[in-house]
């Protein structure tokens, strides 16, 4: 491709609305353009580094097995009431009517659809294990649509789905996409980290995530340096240690006058943050909850939402905290009743606590569980943070930023019940499929890519996912000379299988041309001039290379073939 036929033109200024390094670069470069919030037009140099991400997404999952098919955006809406998955996306979900005023969905994701086409081709176990897949076109109403392509409204996705007839055959599929994934990101010239995640609304059993870490990401993941523990803070555990270890000592109130936080009651009776219980209020499908956990800790809302199994979940507003007769800044269990009560194991990690009195003005010295106080339901709610220990080896943990590039799941047999997709065992019975679900979102890799692989000139490309694999500029493009030698070497390295674009311009001058192929951030860039015609050299310079390497002319290809990663 030649430049000057290039559709995109590249921007000299930072374009005013990029949010990240990934949404900056791409608009500067020529590759999206926004359409409106969250969606985006994919211009020619991300379409092709997008379709080289998709043949190599597509190669990684046939090797595992999987059979490409594809399947319809638009679903009928009774299909997400069986599973009861519409309540569960909620606003997220584009619903339309067509003209019989029937109720439609524009997809997110596809496991209704795809367990129904399961439930017509599976009768017996001689038909599993099975494994389909689709990229796909997905949509999802997200509320605030950021960072150009990482989070958006419609988007590409690769989804592949695993049928399986127990649960040693669900892990066997769930292992060989685990190793897909994993070799995809490597062909793809990047670095993710497979951490333990929560299944969201999706649902399932086990479940992670593949991030690539980078400063700009949106998910934090905690991680032990020592035993290679990694969770994404949503789902991540740790071991608390104990506040304290002395004997139970009778309570008695303490006045407290004007203190409304953890903070100012700590300073106040001069204790540390883990000798209290802070008290939370929540909203959970309109009932009113109220959860304790111990002072130094914050609760995990993914963790509080998925022990209550309910669809949504808020904090509670002043309004509702004192229609349920509690005393915000001064709340506790102790006493309570009429009002489901949640708490994290940590109350039960030391002795002795000061909490609310559940009176103005007033706490409570040496609370202590179960004595003082009774709780409907004790389950880890408890976020993560650096320094806590690590729930496996007990080093303490760190934290890293990172973007989610990949989400596998096991989904067991909730769909497969739901929709009736049942196989006959060997003995004539009839069973439900156990599921897998394995997702990876094109666009949001490629963006992720840019975010690990950039500098302040540009984009550094990792070569297998680079729009070209070459970009030949040539300078004093108006000397004959010069044009043609460049244009016989571009032809050259087309009929030689290099993917290469052509800075032919001849109005620009040298310095925009090579800012230019920085911010492109192409594999290698080779520059023809006057100075090195006239010396039989063309000039060769890797892109994450400091320094350029002057190359004979007649061996320039092989000299670019030598620069270039194998392509596996």
């Amino acid at each position: 491709m030649r430049i000057t036929r290039l559709v995109s033109k590249t921007l000299r200024t930072d374009p005013a609305e990029a949010e990240t390094v990934s949404h900056r670069l791409m608009l500067k470069a020529g590759m999206v353009s926004q359409v409106t919030a969250g969606v985006y037009s994919y211009l020619p140099l991300a379409w092709r580094a997008l379709r080289k991400v998709e043949n190599i997404i597509r190669e990684e999952i046939d090797a595992a097995g999987g059979q490409e098919l594809r399947l319809p955006v638009l679903q009928p809406v009774e299909l997400w009431e069986q599973t009861g998955r519409k309540d569960a996306f909620g606003d997220n979900l584009f619903t339309l009517q067509d003209r019989r005023q029937r109720a439609l969905v524009m997809a997110p994701t596809h496991e209704e659809v795809i367990t129904n086409v399961a439930r017509a081709n599976v009768q017996s176990y001689r038909d599993l294990p099975l494994m389909l897949y689709q990229i796909q076109t997905k949509f999802r109403d997200e509320p605030r649509p950021r960072a150009g392509l990482i989070r958006v409204r419609e988007f590409d996705m690769k989804d592949a789905y695993s049928f399986d007839a127990d649960e040693e055959g669900l892990d066997v599929s769930y292992q060989a996409m685990a190793q897909a994934y994993r070799n995809i990101y490597r062909r793809c010239g990047l670095t993710a980290l497979m951490a333990e995640a929560d299944s969201g609304a999706i649902g399932g059993k086990d479940s992670h995530e593949f991030l690539l870490v980078t400063p700009s990401g949106e998910d934090t993941v905690i991680t032990c340096p020592r035993c290679q523990y990694a969770a994404n803070a949503e789902k991540a555990r740790c071991v608390i240690s104990p506040s304290t270890g002395e004997a139970p000592k009778g309570m008695e109130d303490v006045s407290t006058p004007g203190i409304k936080t953890i903070a100012a009651l700590c300073e106040h009776l001069g204790i540390t943050h883990d000798h209290t219980l802070k008290a939370v209020f929540y909203a959970a499908d309109g009932e009113l909850v109220f959860v304790t956990i111990r002072g130094d800790l914050e609760v995990n809302e993914v963790k509080l939402k998925n022990a209550l199994d309910v669809n949504e979940l808020r904090l509670a507003t002043d309004e509702e905290v004192a229609a349920g007769g509690l005393v915000a800044g001064s709340a506790s269990p102790v006493g309570l009743h009429n009002i489901r009560k949640v708490a994290d194991p940590s109350i039960q990690f030391g002795s002795n606590f000061v909490a609310g009195a559940n009176k103005p003005d007033t706490h409570l010295r040496n609370v202590n569980y179960p004595r003082d106080f009774t709780i409907d339901l004790i389950t880890d709610i408890t976020l993560a943070q650096p320094g806590h220990g690590c729930p496996d080896c007990g080093n303490p943990m760190e934290a890293a930023r990172g973007i989610e590039v990949g989400h596998i799941f096991k989904l067991g047999s909730f769909f497969s019940e739901a929709l009736g997709a049942q196989y006959l065992d060997q003995a004539g019975q009839l069973h439900p499929m156990l599921m897998g679900c394995y997702g990876i979102g094109v666009g949001r890799l490629l963006a992720a890519a840019i975010e690990q692989n950039h500098d302040d000139k540009g984009i550094v490309f990792p070569a297998p996912i680079a729009p070209y694999q070459v970009q030949l500029v040539g300078l004093n493009m108006s000397d004959p000379d010069v044009a043609s030698a460049a244009g016989a070497l571009y032809q050259q390295l087309w009929d030689e299988g290099l993917e290469t674009l052509f800075d032919d311009r001849t109005e620009d001058s040298a310095g925009v041309k090579l800012n230019d192929a920085d911010l492109l951030g192409l594999p290698v860039r080779l520059v023809v001039s006057p100075r090195n015609l006239r010396s039989g050299m063309v000039e060769l310079k890797g892109r994450a290379d400091s320094e350029a390497t002057m190359v004979p002319a007649d061996d320039v290809v092989q000299h670019v073939r030598d620069s270039l990663p194998s392509r596996h």
